[in-house]
């Protein structure tokens, strides 16, 4: 049997150290592949358990970056390891980081049907659990956001420059 060689190929495929298939190709800021060999940003490492806190801190300076794609697999490790029920906050936060992805990557249509879902569930968690500002987060704020950036994005469709429009998830 084929082990995992710590490059990450096995078999053909790429896989991690625990042997998990997981593409190695460089990617860009947007998460978009690169050519083997080519210089890519950093990837998010995955699984990390955070504090709500250290979530939104680090989904807020990955979305300042002008790297949604990372900001999402911050906010999806919070669903994964996070309070069942806080799974439908952190998984709208996570379907706002994709939208505003593929918005910037050009893709208008699934970027704004992911801002209005990911908008969606926030407001609705929000309403379900009767806080409106976990975590100081300020989910009305951010839900208005997303509903606009869908509008824009469908009304003008071009990519976007995701740093510039990425939310606060805090009001200042």
């Amino acid at each position: 049997m084929a082990e995992a060689n710590g490059d990450g190929d096995i078999g053909g495929r790429d896989r991690d150290r625990e042997g998990r298939a997981r593409n190695a190709r460089p990617r860009d800021g947007l998460g978009r592949p690169l050519p083997y060999g080519a210089d890519g940003v950093e990837r998010q490492p995955e699984g990390v358990v955070r504090n709500p806190a250290e979530t939104v801190a680090e989904a807020q300076a990955l979305l300042d970056a002008g790297k949604p794609f990372h900001a999402h697999e911050v906010f999806e490790d919070a669903w994964k390891s996070g309070p069942d029920a806080e799974r439908e906050l952190w998984r709208g936060l996570a379907q706002l980081a994709v939208g505003l992805t593929h918005s910037a990557r050009g893709n208008t249509t699934g970027g704004a049907r992911l801002l209005r879902r990911g908008a969606a569930a926030v407001t609705e968690w929000s309403a379900e659990q009767h806080q409106p500002r976990p975590y100081d987060l300020d989910l009305t704020g951010v839900a208005s956001w997303a509903g606009a950036l869908a509008d824009r994005v469908e009304r003008t469709p071009t990519p976007i420059d995701a740093g510039t429009e990425a939310p606060r998830l805090r009001q200042p």
